[in-house]
């Protein structure tokens, strides 16, 4: 009897023995998998418009680019690249294709006039062609045009106050009808000559609405611009863009039709965390200030 009571004492302590190396086996094996490394996400470098140039000012494309996007990147007029490369609406672009950039020149002759840019094209090694244009960065409004203010009424049923802005000073561009493209504070506003500051930064809350500023078509919808995350560009005229940085969603494509006050995408975070709306108005590629345009809070 003792011997029988023996083996399952016996048997029992070789179960639970089991039972402990069993778990123990799964808790070294969970401690392992917590120090493996994340999975590997999509390289989408492929799809980021770089900004180096050959020695002939050239850009060679890559997957993802459009020419809107390119010109964008540069602050160069999408249709003075369209000209110098011969290329015609729709203005497709393929990948590997070399796209030549008007370049500024570094010392203008007319650097002392406020009212003119020279710009630099080099067309061959050979060949280098100057023109100049009007500053496209106003800082007033046409006093043969002045701003009217109104409001239009969205197909969502919403009202929004508009005003009908007049073209820059010295372009030929078309006056627009502009609104706010989202409700909030601003918190960093447009410096003349900053790359950090080519806009308006508005503050908000992840996910409440951003909506197109004016009337147009969408150029670019993608996340291909270092820095901008998810980022849609309007084009309003041939010489008017508008752009939308750091969204959460992207509602709209390339091509897509909208409206003045139609919801285009949901405010997301930058680099910072911050829950934010990036806006910017460019005419003929340069930033401007876009309070110029927007209707006065």
């Amino acid at each position: 009897m003792g011997r029988k009571i023996d083996h399952i004492e016996s048997g029992r302590l070789y179960t639970t023995a089991m039972i402990l190396l069993v778990i123990s086996s799964v808790l070294v094996l969970s401690g392992c998998h917590g120090h493996l490394p994340p999975p590997r996400t999509a390289n989408t470098q492929d799809t980021i418009v770089k900004r180096q140039l050959d020695s002939e000012g050239g850009y060679y494309v890559r997957a993802g680019d459009t020419l809107y996007a390119i010109a964008f990147s540069y602050g160069v007029d999408a249709m003075e690249v369209a000209r110098l490369n011969g290329i015609s609406s729709p203005f497709t672009i393929y990948p590997g294709q070399k796209i030549k950039l008007p370049i500024p020149a570094a010392n203008s002759q007319d650097s002392n006039d406020s009212s003119a840019v020279q710009i630099t094209t080099i067309r061959t090694p050979g060949q280098v062609t100057t023109k100049t244009i009007q500053n496209p960065n106003p800082s007033t409004t046409a006093e043969s045009a002045p701003a009217r203010s109104t409001t239009v009424q969205t197909p969502d049923g919403t009202t929004k106050p508009v005003v009908t802005a007049p073209p820059p000073s010295g372009s030929t561009a078309e006056a627009n009808e502009w609104t706010w493209p989202t409700n909030g504070r601003v918190i960093r506003g447009f410096v003349v000559d900053d790359p950090a500051r080519n806009g308006l930064d508005i503050a908000g809350i992840e996910g409440q609405e951003v909506s197109a500023s004016s009337t147009g078509q969408v150029v670019y919808s993608g996340s291909g611009l270092i820095g901008y995350g998810e980022l849609i560009i309007i084009k309003h005229s041939e010489q008017l863009l508008s752009a939308y940085a750091h969204n959460r969603v992207r509602l709209v494509k390339e091509g897509d039709q909208v409206w003045v006050g139609q919801k285009i995408a949901e405010m997301g975070r930058n680099s910072r965390d911050e829950q934010i709306l990036h806006f910017e108005i460019r005419v003929l590629g340069k930033p401007v200030n876009p309070l110029i345009y927007l209707p006065k809070k």
